[in-house]
């Protein structure tokens, strides 16, 4: 996950400049939502509070993947690149719905 948010951090450093408040900073934030949330998770003893930020973080993983997809039909980002993380953000999905079918 930790290389996940800063693949998308790399990738927004050339997006354009007006989009600094837009696009970029929303993507930003989702991506680190995907990790602060399953750590924050992670931190909770109790079962339900656990799995709601995991839910969270599989929310903001979602919510990333658009924006990436987004970013790539608007080229701020080459397809190559967003291959590459999209395949992070895959396998990150994987391993989140695979935590939360078990709680």
């Amino acid at each position: 996950m930790d290389t996940y948010a800063r693949a998308v951090y790399a990738a927004t450093q050339n997006f354009p400049k007006e989009e600094m408040f837009g696009v970029t900073s929303q993507l930003r934030r989702a991506a680190l939502s995907v990790i602060l949330n399953y750590i924050e998770g992670y931190a909770r003893a109790r079962n339900k509070v656990h799995k709601n930020f995991l839910e969270i973080s599989y929310g903001s993983l979602q919510e990333s993947k658009y924006l990436l997809d987004f970013s790539v039909k608007e080229n701020y980002l080459t397809k190559e690149n967003y291959s590459k993380i999209a395949k992070l953000a895959d396998d990150i999905g994987a391993m989140l719905w695979g935590v939360l079918q078990k709680l």
